[in-house]
């Protein structure tokens, strides 16, 4: 029940945050995030990190729905979506398997 709670909270949480920068600066993030990482800078290291995090989380999704083309979609939603698809997939798992963390991880590699 922690977990779910955890990601229910966090997931809100990122969503507001989210729609207060996006008020503030616009949506037009890929400049300002690519322009972080060539600038060499500590802004740049993490946007280079949470990018590799971001294709782990896609290759998760790709790889628990062994590669089928929705699988794909989920893969490709998981690494533009960040942390609010990975938290919301997380949840809905974690619910559907009625916390059996074995098949939330493994999907359809069980």
């Amino acid at each position: 029940m922690a977990f779910r709670i955890y990601l229910v909270m966090a997931w809100c949480a990122l969503v507001a945050f989210t729609a207060v920068v996006m008020a503030n600066h616009g949506s037009d993030l890929l400049p300002v995030f690519f322009g972080d990482i060539a600038a060499g800078g500590w802004p740049g290291q993490f946007n280079a990190d949470f990018t590799t995090m971001l294709a782990l989380s896609a290759l998760w999704c790709g790889w628990r729905g062994k590669w089928t083309p929705l699988a794909l979609g989920h893969a490709v939603l998981a690494f533009v979506g960040g942390g609010v698809v990975l938290m919301a997939t997380l949840l809905v798992l974690h619910i559907r398997h009625h916390g059996d963390m074995r098949k939330v991880l493994l999907g359809a590699r069980l």
